[in-house]
């Protein structure tokens, strides 16, 4: 059965960003709010910017790294930007910013920036094809490319960690 062409989609119809108070309940005892908290927010923003990309339900395979330059403490708005960087096969990588506000001054700081890695899944729950990425600026084009490196180091990483997993 041939495989069908899928039209390739703009990087900005998968921009989704979510905003959010933070609450006592999403903090410690000294006011600063719970990484795990933060780490939701960014995986559920980068799964809904990969589900408008592929119109598919997607999973969570790989978080590259997660590291929290600024603290966020109660009462800051926190805004969770994401959009598609870099699509293969089944697999789609999104770009997760996060900003935290304090509402009433206005000052506006980034807290971190990271990669997720998500597949499509189809009504079997097995991957699905998704369609190509059409970078609309430089920008997009360069970091594209750059998730094209880091798709191929992370697959390498997996090869050799199944590789030591065999040899124990």
């Amino acid at each position: 059965m041939p495989v069908e062409k899928l039209s390739p989609q703009p990087v900005s119809a998968s921009r989704v960003s979510i905003s959010q108070l933070m609450n006592p309940t999403d903090a410690n005892v000294t006011g600063n709010v719970h990484g795990g908290h933060i780490m939701k927010l960014v995986d559920e923003a980068g799964a809904l910017a990969c589900m408008k990309h592929s119109h598919q339900r997607v999973v969570t395979v790989a978080i590259d790294r997660m590291i929290f330059q600024q603290p966020i403490k109660i009462g800051d708005l926190v805004t969770v930007s994401a959009e598609v960087s870099y699509v293969g096969k089944t697999s789609m990588e999104a770009e997760v910013s996060v900003y935290a506000e304090n509402p009433t001054t206005g000052q506006r700081w980034h807290t971190n920036t990271a990669y997720l890695v998500y597949v499509a899944l189809d009504e079997k729950g097995k991957p699905a094809r998704v369609p190509p990425l059409q970078p609309e600026n430089d920008f997009q084009r360069r970091r594209m490319e750059l998730g094209q490196a880091r798709q191929a180091y992370r697959l390498s990483q997996a090869k050799q960690e199944n590789f030591k997993d065999v040899a124990k």
